[in-house]
Parts: C-alpha cells; structure tokens; sequence
C-alpha cells in the first residue's frame, strides 16, 4: 500500500467510526426521548386518576354521587 492509499484508508477509517458514533448518539437520544415520553404519559395518567378520585371524593361529600 503506498501513502496515497494508506491516506484513504485511514480517512475512510474515521468515517466510518464517525457514522458509529453518530449512530450510537442517535440511538441514545431516541431511547431518551422515548422514555421522557413514557414518563410524561404516566404522569399524565397519575394526574388524571388523582383528579377522578377528587371527583368522586367531592361527589360523596355533596351527596350528588347517589346514583352510582
């Protein structure tokens, strides 16, 4: 291999091993974000079920819950 070609390879080398990172980097943030939005659902769940539980607690205590 003469330096001209020993060049290439070296820089075709980084490339590739640049596109693994950027890969890797990607793959990290995807899994990131997905979980912050898996978070946020449940969240939003637990929100949502704590103000239905103050909704009926406030039925119960006014007495419009009879008909349940």
């Amino acid at each position: 291999m003469d330096s001209q070609q020993n060049l290439s390879y070296n820089a075709g080398q980084a490339k590739g091993q640049a596109q693994e990172k950027a890969s890797s980097m990607m793959d990290k943030a995807s899994n990131a974000a997905q979980s912050a939005k898996e978070s946020m659902q449940q969240a939003g769940q637990q929100m949502q079920e704590k103000a239905q539980g103050a909704a009926d607690a406030m039925k119960n205590a006014t007495g419009t819950n009879q008909g349940r």
